[in-house]
């Protein structure tokens, strides 16, 4: 399989470097050519522009920092939009805007190619062990006509859906990882000005109900939208009590309780639709009938 990869950084160069074992022909492409020296010195090959790197390839994958630098690749001057031919396959594998997706999408639509979004998770260190979450959005036949080059790149490829799927899945991970470093950081500052120290605090929350499960867990094991309370159900009256407990020891405390406090808006907002006596977890329902949606299926339980 000839392929062409344009973007050799952090990320990129490692994922290429997997790649290259994979392909039959190999070519390159970055701002620094001097980022491709073992790559060429193993067989790749060097293209001036992305328009070489494009022309007469299978696939051409892409893994650049920004939008911008993605869309520049693609329809600059030397973009591979000038070359590209109806068969080969564009691919992104970048963190992109979905709204840039959608924008590539239907310029390459135009030109009669298929173009898919691949973005990966697991940082550099997985890259260069292939230890990577790939995220594959575009047409199904497409996806696995090809998937043994999205194999090669990481050990846990996604088939997400249609093009932009990938993308999707990609940006939420990254918004989830960044509110639990935010509300785990915020829970834990506030116990320790409240007097704890860090180690018996983490131990103690470790070993409870959502600290000892991982925190999608309850997620992929939930099968329907029952938030019915009965003898054995934590009530949403007693998680509103707790949580408002927990925010006044971070008031008393001068700590900032920015998440704490939108959970405790959620929480009052929630008793105020008479639903004291219902699971805890209904909070979940009251977050999607907010977005306009509704969940296929979610927990029950609070934790």
């Amino acid at each position: 399989m000839k392929i062409g990869w344009i973007g050799i950084g952090n990320m990129g160069k490692p994922m290429a470097k997997n790649l290259q074992k994979f392909a039959s022909e190999f070519t390159v492409n970055d701002l620094n050519q001097e980022s491709a020296i073992d790559i060429l010195e193993d067989g790749g090959n060097w293209a001036e522009t992305p328009e070489q790197c494009a022309s007469g390839k299978d696939v051409v994958f892409m893994c650049l920092p920004k939008p911008g630098d993605v869309e520049k690749v693609c329809f600059s001057e030397n973009g591979i939009i000038n070359s590209i031919d109806k068969d080969t396959i564009v691919i992104d594998s970048s963190t992109n805007s979905l709204s840039m997706i959608k924008h590539l999408s239907k310029e390459f639509e135009k030109k009669g190619v298929t173009f898919m979004d691949c973005p990966v998770s697991g940082g550099v260190t997985g890259a260069m062990s292939r230890d990577l979450c790939v995220m594959v959005g575009g047409e199904k036949s497409i996806y696995e006509k090809f998937s043994s080059a999205f194999d090669a790149i990481g050990d846990k490829v996604i088939y997400c859906g249609p093009v932009g799927s990938g993308t999707i899945c990609k940006l939420s991970h990254n918004l989830f990882s960044a509110m639990l470093m935010n509300i785990t950081s915020e829970v834990l500052a506030s116990g320790i000005k409240a007097g704890m120290e860090l180690k018996p605090l983490l131990n103690a929350i470790s070993k409870c109900a959502s600290g000892k499960n991982p925190p999608l867990e309850n997620w992929i094991n939930a099968t329907q939208n029952d938030f019915a309370a009965d003898e054995y159900s934590f009530f949403l009256e007693l998680g509103a009590k707790d949580v408002k407990l927990a925010c006044e020891m971070g008031r008393e405390n001068n700590v900032p309780m920015d998440m704490a406090n939108i959970a405790e808006q959620n929480m009052i907002e929630a008793m105020n639709k008479g639903w004291g006596r219902k699971n805890a977890g209904i909070i979940r329902k009251l977050i999607a009938d907010k977005a306009g949606i509704e969940f296929d299926y979610c927990p029950g339980g609070f934790a």
